[in-house]
């Protein structure tokens, strides 16, 4: 593959603590997204923010300043993530929809893209700018936007399964399921405005666990354990 997006999820970079940042989880996926890097994989990456926010879950604020706090959650993750990429041989660049001042840089198709050309990693914080839209939305948006092969999507369960595998251990993990079959029977890889926007514009993703081995790079390779999901 030349070019990915890669979805993280917030909640899995935070390890066992659930909240926060586990250092030694986000260094191993640095190090991954390093060799696709020097393999000259060009690497994006959306990260969600549920290890600081879930605000659409609070009955006390209103829903369109809780989604900006989501945004600005996300805006941390990707500076702090940023910053350990750096630490090991990455070149990065930080977009955001809304203006941070000095600290990201105002999105650009065109910036975007040439950042990946020149080899840098490029991250997609703040979401789509916008309430009531997820950072899946996002994800697949920035993907279209990008012409990215193909979107990563690195969580903390192992694949796309027929029902909560947390609660019923009898749950079948699918190997390769089609977008519509996510949208019919309700899988909840990703939310119903995503899923639409995948299937609009021919976006298929890989969806594997981020604590699996060396999962980021097997999945850009071809080898995801996880499963594949078509358009």
């Amino acid at each position: 593959m030349k070019r990915v997006l890669l979805k993280l999820s917030g909640e899995a970079l935070a390890g066992d603590k659930k909240t926060g940042f586990d250092e030694a989880t986000v260094t191993g996926v640095a190090r991954q997204v390093k060799q696709l890097v020097d393999d000259g994989v060009q690497v994006s990456i959306v990260i969600g923010g549920g290890n600081f926010w879930r605000g659409r879950t609070s009955e006390t604020i209103d829903r369109t300043k809780a989604d900006q706090i989501g945004m600005l959650a996300t805006v941390m993750n990707c500076i702090y993530v940023s910053e350990i990429f750096r630490y090991v041989g990455m070149n990065t660049k930080i977009f955001t929809p809304f203006p941070c001042g000095s600290f990201t840089e105002l999105f650009s198709k065109d910036c975007a893209v040439q950042a990946l050309e020149s080899g840098e990693v490029v991250f997609f914080a703040g979401g789509t700018g916008h309430p009531y839209f997820s950072t899946d939305t996002a994800t697949v948006l920035r993907a279209v936007e990008i012409e990215a092969e193909v979107i990563l999507l690195a969580k903390a369960v192992d694949g796309v399964y027929d029902s909560d595998p947390k609660s019923n251990p009898q749950a079948r993990r699918y190997d390769e399921v089609t977008i519509h079959e996510v949208l019919d029977k309700k899988l909840q890889v990703i939310d119903l405005t995503a899923a639409i926007l995948c299937m609009e514009n021919h976006m298929p993703m890989l969806v594997f666990g981020l604590n699996e081995e060396n999962s980021i790079v097997n999945a850009a390779k071809g080898q995801c354990a996880g499963t594949k999901v078509t358009v």
